[in-house]
């Protein structure tokens, strides 16, 4: 098996990022609740992305690209730290978004300050974005100019390795803390976050489910067991992904990028409860998820369950949260 040293990164990240127990919430659900804070990565106001960039963005400049483009949502958090991040390395950033739904500010004003090119379809399918995103590249091309483009979340095998990588981290921190993890629960929204995470638990975690509660509605099961295979390939390892590896739970409410009530009050349950922050879209809705499987006893009553905080704050500003029931 290859040692992720043996892969070209570039240091974006303020790694490890913290863990440790929900000692309030844990007490009011009756579960042994720790956090890995990757909304502290350390660039823009965090999140997972940075972890996936920093293989990414390395891969760019190996090819000499002077330009990365990507894509998401209007609020994406992937988009907002790819702008940051090519920023911190002097690369122009362009995002092609969907311009679906109403949402402004939030993460699109950061977009705007990282100085990044926001280019918004006005389509519900990235079909549309991506044959955006090669016309743009073949344009800049023609242009004499080198453009690398990352699909949707950096959920592509090279960008799995930032979470493969994770999985060894919150290994070492759970042997720090003297905790053996039974399951640790992400949000799903591409795919990548968990494929690394649930490789990187059969490669450092033995024994440990990886759970993902995703976000909108496509089939994750398929998607995020491709991208363990074709990381597993990548590393060269002897581990055979297979379907049971994979546990998906959803919580997509009213749809994709749209909050939905049990996420907003998941952010308020966190934020009430811990002082931590989460957005409507992402990791509130993951949260929300996360309770539901909680109150449905997916969990024994003895289980360390760690919760990966993925980020996404920056979309709290662009909502107007539902008020309460």
């Amino acid at each position: 098996m290859k040692q992720i040293t043996e892969f070209e990164t570039i240091p974006l990240g303020v790694l490890p990022t913290p863990m440790y127990k929900l000692e309030n919430l844990s007490r009011e659900l009756g579960k042994n609740i720790y956090i890995k804070r990757d909304d502290m990565t350390g660039v823009g106001l965090g999140g997972n992305k940075v972890r996936k960039l920093e293989f990414l963005l390395a891969e760019a400049k190996a090819q000499g690209a002077d330009v990365i483009l990507t894509a998401g949502g209007p609020q994406s958090n992937h988009a907002m730290l790819t702008a940051a991040c090519a920023a911190r390395l002097g690369m122009e950033a362009i995002l092609i978004l969907k311009k679906r739904g109403t949402l402004t500010g939030g993460n699109l004003i950061l977009d705007g300050i990282f100085g990044a090119s926001v280019r918004m379809v006005d389509t519900d399918s990235y079909e549309d974005v991506y044959a955006e995103m090669e016309r743009l590249s073949a344009q800049l091309r023609s242009q004499g100019r080198t453009p690398y483009s990352i699909p949707v979340g950096g959920s592509v095998p090279v960008g799995c390795l930032g979470y493969v990588n994770c999985a060894r981290e919150i290994a070492n921190q759970a042997d720090e803390l003297g905790v053996r993890l039974d399951a640790v629960v992400s949000a799903v929204g591409s795919g990548g976050t968990y494929a690394g995470l649930t490789l990187g638990a059969k490669l450092f975690l033995p024994g440990t489910r990886s759970v993902g509660v995703g976000v909108c509605d496509d089939p994750f099961e398929e998607i995020s067991l491709e991208l363990m295979r074709e990381t597993a390939r990548l590393l060269d390892c002897d581990i055979q992904p297979c379907a049971e590896d994979i546990h998906i739970h959803y919580h997509t409410g009213p749809g994709y990028a749209i909050p939905s009530s049990g996420g907003c009050a998941a952010v308020r349950r966190l934020a009430r409860a811990e002082g931590i922050l989460a957005d409507p879209v992402y990791t509130g809705k993951a949260l929300a998820g996360f309770f539901e499987l909680l109150e449905q006893g997916a969990f024994d009553q003895d289980e360390d369950i760690l919760f990966v905080h993925t980020g996404g704050a920056g979309a709290l500003f662009a909502v107007d949260l539902p008020a309460e029931d």
